[in-house]
């Protein structure tokens, strides 16, 4: 089997207090550039992957079968991946890669939505899940008993984009410190919580809708901004503080930008063709502040994970160079 996944941009959560009984919530959109990875029955478990991967691979396996009997010998190949803790999902779509592509070779036909919950993903966040099943925009309707359901998906316009700044700081939250955080703190403001939702529902998807960019963008600052206000007191502020003016930068050069999950990936909304001109810009602006980053174009992808036999997938990659 070949899998290839999306990568995610997290846009917020909701309300974390949980008021109305539903905790959570979440807004994502999928970027191209995600997981290609290769499985195949194998006389033994084979995982070539580096450390962190190979890691979080063999509790997947491990915890597969224990859930579903789906064996323990597989060869595993991580032939590209997402950089781990950086705000782009890393985790999730390792974990429904290998997942789902186990699954197919055992013949076994379960529900990625179960799949998820049993793999203790989408405990608190479903952006993640459903972008790995579906791509495009998401939203969620927050936890309560189980994962949650999935309340809005749309395409992302094809002319929009991202530009992604990934300055040379410390990493996000691992999942065991996010835990801690989600699960062992009564944090948030239910009144912060409304106002993400009216921006939510009032502002941001009807421009999605009618391809405002100028409004998505607007509406997409606000909200995280109200986001941040929910997490300030474990990031130190509305925005992490060793980027926050990366954020501010952004909000100058582009529609619309935020922080991405616990970052250090900071994001701003602009045009596909644009992108040359914006980089400029936004590097001299780092340079001013002496401000080390990676930069590149965030693709929207409207599109879920693809999971091929290889016969399959080399037909098409064939008939793709024809």
């Amino acid at each position: 089997m070949i899998v290839r996944t999306p990568r995610r941009l997290h846009l917020g959560i909701i309300d974390p207090t949980g008021s109305l009984g539903r905790k959570f919530g979440s807004i994502g959109v999928a970027l191209e550039g995600g997981y290609d990875i290769k499985v195949t029955p194998a006389g033994s478990l084979t995982i070539e992957a580096d450390k962190e991967d190979r890691e979080v691979i063999e509790k997947i396996v491990k915890e597969l079968n224990l859930e579903y009997e789906t064996g323990l010998d597989y060869y595993i190949e991580v032939r590209k991946s997402i950089p781990r803790h950086i705000g782009l999902g890393s985790t999730t779509q390792l974990t429904l890669a290998i997942a789902s592509a186990i699954l197919r070779i055992a013949k076994k036909d379960i529900p990625i939505e179960e799949v998820a919950f049993s793999l203790k993903r989408a405990r608190e966040s479903g952006a993640g899940l459903y972008i790995f099943k579906f791509g495009g925009f998401v939203v969620d309707g927050g936890v309560k008993d189980t994962y949650p359901p999935l309340i809005m998906r749309h395409d992302f316009p094809e002319n929009w984009a991202f530009i992604l700044v990934i300055p040379k700081v410390k990493r996000g939250l691992s999942e065991e410190e996010e835990e801690g955080i989600m699960f062992g703190s009564n944090f948030g403001n239910v009144n912060i919580a409304k106002e993400i939702t009216y921006r939510l529902m009032l502002g941001l998807v009807p421009s999605l809708i009618e391809k405002n960019i100028e409004k998505f963008g607007r509406f997409l600052t606000d909200i995280q901004e109200l986001v941040g206000k929910h997490f300030a007191t474990f990031q130190g502020g509305t925005f992490r503080e060793d980027i926050k003016t990366v954020v501010e930068i952004l909000k100058e050069t582009t529609y619309g930008a935020g922080q991405s999950s616990w970052g250090p990936t900071v994001y701003g909304l602009i045009r596909k063709e644009e992108y040359n001109s914006v980089r400029v810009k936004v590097a001299d602006l780092l340079d001013d502040y002496g401000i080390k980053a990676e930069i590149e174009l965030g693709i929207p992808r409207n599109k879920g994970a693809e999971v091929l036999g290889e016969n399959l997938f080399l037909e098409r990659l064939i008939s793709g160079v024809k």
